[in-house]
């Protein structure tokens, strides 16, 4: 109540910016009407003042009012310019209203600007994109899709041309043009000229998807030369639909893959899916007759038998939500409600397990899971040992085989290897078995996916396109692929990743717009450390929001939409029905041909997406109908035809509420655009997803206290209200979801930061023969340690174990560094002395041999090579425990803390290998290094990369376990990203030197084994 009245005295903090920044427009404005008097050459000018002003030490703080009326004013130049944009015919008519400069200070000062469609947001962002590339560091302009970033620059490239800038665009790297300037050319305005990956990272504006850009930085972290690497630097970045990819997009982390040798998981799928499909039919026989028995316990009037059909009846909505009889039961007065307390009363006596044991599976729709019962194990094991369906307790097995005191430690191992292989066999076992029972209980076919000349496509439940490139993670695509009975594809191995959360949290300074960022304030502020700042329009928003109407089915929801589809078009109004899947727009295509043949209709679906600029582009004419699937991020804005103001505007009808307010916004957002008039109403039934789910108890309640029958309809603020609280659930958990997501991959990021550090600098690092001496030494010291017991005379060492480890590591015998005659003379400090300088001078020979600049080129490359390799070895082990770790929550553990404890173990392991390894790869001829590399190239040139969300945390399923898998080839070569080489902050120390503390003693006596623990410990 404070908060309320506070917020009403002194605004909200958006106002407050606003208000604040309105000061800064009147400076912009008094700056921009002296500069109508600059000739040509003194306004283009400006930039070269700018930049050298800020190299004189003046920050962009400094500059702003200037900068943002040398772009106003230049706008204005331009009024009138006709040219072409991917084209279509142009005519530059924009000069920045006083809202769009609020907005573009917002911008600039690292914000999310919300604002509302037509409002211009990509005329708001040339500002502070111009401002911050004075500096010369480069921004780059992140769009939702390839032919957004081509349009974009095009279209704001004659501006940032006039003012001197370079332009440039990056594509997705499967196309044989995937790099472009923005040039200007005599008649057209502007072109697009193809060029190098490296040479679009060298202009000032750089647009792109954020999927483009973070796979370039994924790529320049696996190059083996500098001029493969293409990026300079994250120094500014401005996120068109920032809402879409920050939000929407950040469950899919991006990932390079390749193939996986000798994988078999495929032919899995295809082996268990007749096994899943007959248990799937086995839950449906059992869910109908449960339907059956429920229906005849209704019929009698008994609160005894009335009870037992609740528990009927709530043991189907366990097992087949969808089914259509219950359904059309629960439409029954008071029945929603009498399975919603039977299944209060079960949850309360803890006895649901009692509910779900007599269904072969239990589905749970709001956390997208499917769980196998006891029934369903036994169904599956007719004719297999059952224990081949359950996963062994690993740490109760382990303490068995440990205690077991007849075995010896040879046999204790062996068991105990048998026992890892068998948990690892059963644990993919049953994963199979998991993706398949979701593919079937949780995914519809033309509703999440199309099946497509023999390929299963996904369908993008934000903006209803298909995403062919695109493919479900963790084997669910795979599960699809078999439960449709298409080429099931193989599995892949990853080879680098990265979430779109970690990979923008390098940008020195991030900024977003779009219309609808305030309902996720919170999250932007949490995870990017991004405030919201709400921009107003430059006309009022004359659109009539209407209240939402419910009715109670599926059949009366269409009709009353088609019924007011007709109405619209006989007042001449354009309606836009925005529809969720593609099965419900051909459905109300259907009923509307069946009503009224003459009214004509588009339909824009992911099976007509071809034709959507020019279904857009017709969409505001006066009676036209357009049924659409999710218009968000559609990135086109629609203009009413002649008359339609008149008549009252764009009408826009929603034929459900998403789960997230988001995409009804952006819905509402399409009709009102720029103050003009329109109207929008959304049509729900109790059947609906998000009703079903999340909020149709209460409603149901209402309808039954009102008694309303079939074709009523329901409509209340209240109702609305109560929609509202159900999305906000929805949003809850996917949030839950997203960030839990980053936690993991944190753990990830920190490791991915520490290898890519290491690569970094040796890849521009000119010597690496000190840090490859420094490895020489660590290994030394540390087989030393393990084989030596200083308390045991010399000829009781494990001098066996101490030359396996030298044979190994070095390919050199002990016995020619030591003489075993001489072994007594030694103790552990003459030994690792001896040891070290032995092998020093060993690789300084080899080093003469071969040539300096040879030898060079041999560390660098192997080093590498080691890296790589075992870096990728290792994603794959973390990709393993990922897959089962969420297990680990059924035996009372914390999923979050394992990962971090295991993947902890690896990496060390990994940190060690790498030592190991890199010391016996360096004896290589020139042959060995053209041959690997010929290899390298023929490898990358088969990896994928992928957009993928990841599925072993307990999290998976649904559309959050979507990837991007896109073939693409070994590229471009590129500009690299300049780092400093390995420097030290004092001159190398030999063990017998002088002690650089000043005590005079040697290194090795003195601080020598301090400095080695600080080492080990870092």
């Amino acid at each position: 109540m404070l908060s309320k009245m506070l917020t009403k005295i002194f605004g909200t903090k958006s106002q407050r910016d606003v208000k604040r920044m309105s000061q800064d427009v009147k400076q912009i404005n008094q700056i921009f009407e002296s500069y109508k008097s600059l000739s040509e050459e003194e306004l283009k000018g400006k930039t070269a003042e700018f930049r050298q002003r800020l190299s004189d030490g003046e920050t962009e703080d400094d500059i702003l009012y200037e900068a943002f009326a040398t772009v106003k004013e230049a706008c204005r130049r331009l009024l009138g310019v006709q040219y072409k944009v991917i084209g279509m015919d142009m005519t530059w008519d924009m000069v920045p209203f006083d809202v769009q400069l609020v907005g573009g200070i917002a911008l600039h000062q690292g914000s999310i600007t919300e604002m509302a469609t037509g409002e211009g947001k990509t005329l708001a962002a040339t500002m502070p994109v111009y401002l911050n590339i004075l500096s010369g560091k480069g921004v780059h302009i992140i769009t939702v899709n390839d032919y957004l970033a081509r349009r974009d620059a095009s279209w704001m490239g004659i501006l940032y041309l006039y003012l001197g800038a370079t332009i440039g665009v990056i594509q997705d790297r499967s196309q044989k043009d995937n790099s472009y300037f923005v040039e200007s050319h005599p008649t057209d305005g502007v072109q697009l000229i193809p060029c190098t990956r490296k040479e679009a990272y060298q202009c000032d504006i750089l647009h792109g998807t954020n999927a483009q850009f973070g796979f370039d930085y994924l790529y320049d972290n696996m190059a083996r030369e500098e001029d493969q690497m293409v990026q300079r630097g994250f120094h500014y970045a401005i996120i068109d639909e920032v809402d879409s990819v920050l939000i929407d997009e950040a469950r899919t982390p991006l990932i390079i893959s390749g193939a996986v040798d000798h994988s078999d998981s495929d032919s899995k799928y295809q082996e268990l899916m007749p096994k899943i499909k007959k248990l799937w039919d086995d839950q449906l026989r059992l869910t109908n007759n449960m339907t059956s028995q429920g229906e005849m316990l209704l019929r009698e009037d008994d609160s005894e038998k009335e009870y037992e059909a609740g528990i009927h009846l709530l043991r189907v909505s366990r097992g087949a939500p969808k089914n259509k009889r219950l359904m059309k039961i629960f439409k029954q007065r008071g029945i929603k409600k009498l399975v919603q307390r039977v299944e209060n009363d079960f949850i309360r006596d803890k006895k649901m397990p009692e509910i779900d044991d007599e269904l072969c599976f239990a589905i749970d729709e709001k956390q997208n899971s499917v769980d196998l019962t006891d029934r369903g194990i036994d169904a599956l094991a007719k004719n297999e040992s059952r224990e081949y369906f359950v996963l062994p307790d690993l740490s109760l097995e382990s303490k068995k085989i440990e205690d077991d005191e007849t075995l010896s430690s040879k046999e204790k191992q062996q068991a105990q290897e048998k026992l890892n292989r068998r948990y690892a066999t059963q644990s993919e076992k049953l994963h199979t078995i998991h993706q398949l029972l979701k593919a079937f209980a949780l995914f519809e076919k033309d509703v999440d996916y199309v099946v497509q000349e023999n390929r299963v496509l996904i369908v993008d439940s934000f903006t209803g396109r298909l995403m062919p490139g695109r493919r479900y993670s963790d084997g669910l695509h795979q599960a699809l692929e078999a439960k449709e009975r298409v080429h099931v594809e193989g599995e892949t191995q990853t080879l680098a990743t990265i979430t779109i959360q970690n990979f923008f949290r390098m940008y020195e300074k991030l900024a977003g717009m779009t219309g609808t960022a305030i309902t996720e304030e919170s999250e932007f502020y949490e995870i990017y450390k991004l405030i919201v700042t709400e921009i107003p329009t430059n006309k009022p928003i004359c659109r009539t929001d209407h209240n939402d109407v419910i009715y109670r089915t599926k059949r009366e929801k269409y009709n009353a939409i088609v019924e007011e589809v007709i109405q619209m078009h006989e007042q001449g109004r354009p309606v836009l029905v925005g529809t969720v899947s593609v099965d419900i727009s051909e459905i109300l295509g259907r009923a509307l041909q069946r009503k009224r043949k003459d009214i004509p209709y588009n339909i824009l679906n992911a099976k007509y997406h071809q034709r959507e600029a020019e279904i857009v582009s017709a969409a505001g004419q006066p009676g036209a109908v357009t049924i659409a699937t999710n218009m968000a991020g559609r990135g086109t804005d629609i203009k009413l035809g002649k008359g339609v103001s008149k008549n009252g505007g764009l009408h826009i009808i929603g034929t459900e509420r998403h789960e997230s307010r988001r995409i009804d916004r952006q819905l509402r957002g399409r009709s009102g655009r720029q103050g003009d008039p329109g109207s929008s109403k959304f049509f729900m039934c109790l059947e609906d997803n998000l009703m079903r789910l999340f909020g149709s108890e209460r409603i149901a309640g209402v309808m039954d206290k009102l008694g309303l029958e079939d074709g009523d309809v329901i409509t209340h603020s209240m109702i609305s209200k109560s929609i509202e609280s159900a999305q906000k659930k929805v949003e809850e958990r996917n949030f839950g979801i997203r960030k839990r997501l980053l936690e993991y991959d944190d753990v990830m990021n920190s490791q991915r930061e520490v290898v890519y550090d290491i690569r970094s600098h040796i890849l521009h690092g000119k010597n690496m023969r000190d840090y490859i001496f420094d490895i020489m030494e660590d290994t030394i010291e540390d087989a030393v340690d393990n084989h030596i017991d200083p308390k045991l005379y010399p000829e009781e060492w494990d001098w066996q174990g101490l030359s396996e480890v030298i044979a190994r590591t070095f390919l050199t015998q002990l016995e020619h560094i030591i003489p075993k005659e001489d072994r007594h003379t030694f103790n552990p400090e003459s030994l690792t002395d001896r040891l070290i300088e032995y092998l020093k001078k060993l690789y300084e020979q080899r080093e003469k041999h071969i040539g300096e600049e040879l030898m060079r080129k041999i560390e660098r490359y192997r080093l590498l090579q080691v890296i790589d390799e075992k870096w990728k070895d290792h994603l794959y082990e973390m990709d393993q425990l990922k897959e089962g770790i969420g297990l680990r929550a059924y035996g009372q553990k914390d999923p979050l803390i394992e990962y971090k404890t295991e993947s902890y173990k690896l990496f060390m392991d990994l940190l060690s290998d790498m030592k190991k390894i890199t010391l016996s790869l360096i004896p290589l001829t020139q042959e060995e290094i053209l041959k690997e590399r010929e290899h390298r190239q023929k490898h990358r040139a088969d990896t994928h990369t992928e957009h993928k969300s990841f599925g072993g945390y307990g999290v998976s399923g649904g559309e959050d376990n979507m990837v991007n898998k896109t073939t693409t080839n070994a590229g471009d070569s590129a500009e690299p990203q300049k780092k400093k080489p390995i420097t030290r902050s004092r001159p190398r120390i030999g063990r017998n030197d002088k002690c650089h503390c000043g005590s005079g003693k040697k290194y090795k006596s003195c601080c020598w084994n301090r400095d080695r623990q600080r080492k080990k410990a870092a």
